[in-house]
């Protein structure tokens, strides 16, 4: 005898026959299920602590850099707009993903309507090539203010900056468009149950009950096209630097200049290699525990958002000095 089972499709209910006896039934197919972290749901609550300090420190960071860089006139030069781009993106990234982790952990909050599921992957992975199209545009930055100091004014003027910025958001937007629109094409019918802490592209579309090979592919696509093409660009834009840092005549002069760019060398390095690391023992670490994947995720999308602004404070003397000058103005 068939047994009647339902798809879920755009946020629907659709009827479909299945032999199939093993076939699981949505509890409610409006919503998504997600687990946190499986297999250490008894240490949510200390796994929760360390999340917590990291967004808070992310938040307070990037909020303090963004005041800084307004109200201190000296740093309203490209450098600084493109890092407000960059604090503003990791704010988003660490929203988009802390407060319903937090919500798993502390009330057991696991249901997300779908809707909100396929715009909080959106978020994050737009947010995420817009984010490595700034990285591209600062060391683009630091590439003329030293090989070409005496055109960096007029070349990177105030509208070519907003320019740029304009387009690595567009480039976002375009290229993860079709993630939500196809993820809501297909129908899901085996189970609700996200073994992740957020609704991630790849975790979503392994759920349904049809050919999603036209996701898989195009998801690889923009991650290889994105990472490549930025990781070259950016490589070439230091290999520029370096052969004109190691042109000049003094060791001191060497030194001075290259600290000028060794901040945002430091923050290329935090953002890329947690996403590198996650991303080979995603695809290549089959024996690795599933927890420990989804912990690399997390720790990608939120370790970034709370180094960049202390990376920034602690190496450029400008935004370190307008950060102590309350402090030092009541030492003396």
């Amino acid at each position: 005898m068939q047994e009647i089972t339902f798809c879920l499709s755009a946020g629907h209910l659709l009827p479909i026959t299945m032999s199939d006896s093993n076939s699981t039934d949505f509890i409610n197919p409006s919503t998504f299920i997600l687990l946190g972290i499986p297999g250490l749901e008894a240490a949510h609550i200390w796994i929760s602590i360390p999340f917590c300090t990291v967004y808070a420190i992310a938040i307070l960071g990037n909020f303090t850099i963004l005041f800084i860089i307004k109200t201190e006139p000296s740093l309203h030069v490209p450098m600084y707009y493109f890092l407000c781009m960059l604090a503003i993106i990791d704010l988003v990234l660490s929203t988009s993903i802390l407060p319903k982790m937090l919500s798993i952990f502390w009330f057991y909050s696991r249901e997300i309507n779908f809707s909100a599921c396929l715009t909080q992957m959106y978020f994050i992975h737009c947010f995420s090539v817009i984010e490595s199209g700034i990285l591209v545009a600062m060391a683009f930055d630091r590439y003329v203010a030293i090989c070409d100091p005496l055109t960096h004014s007029t070349t990177l003027t105030n509208p070519v900056v907003a320019k740029i910025g304009l387009a690595t958001v567009l480039r976002g937007i375009m290229l993860i468009l079709p993630h939500p629109f196809l993820a809501r094409r297909w129908p899901y019918c085996r189970t609700n149950i996200i073994p992740h802490t957020y609704c991630d592209h790849i975790a979503v579309v392994k759920l349904a009950c049809a050919d999603i090979s036209l996701s898989s592919y195009y998801a690889l696509s923009v991650a290889f096209f994105v990472t490549a093409l930025d990781v070259f660009f950016m490589a070439l834009s230091y290999t520029q630097i370096l052969r004109a840092i190691f042109r000049l005549p003094t060791k001191e002069a060497r030194l001075k200049t290259f600290g000028t760019c060794g901040s945002h060398l430091c923050v290329i390095l935090a953002s890329y290699i947690p996403a590198l690391f996650s991303f080979l023992t995603h695809r290549f670490g089959h024996n690795v525990p599933l927890h420990f994947h989804i912990l690399m995720a997390n720790m990608y999308l939120l370790v970034p958002p709370m180094l960049n602004p202390i990376i920034y404070g602690a190496r450029n003397q400008q935004i370190r000095v307008r950060l102590l000058q309350p402090f030092t103005h009541k030492g003396t």
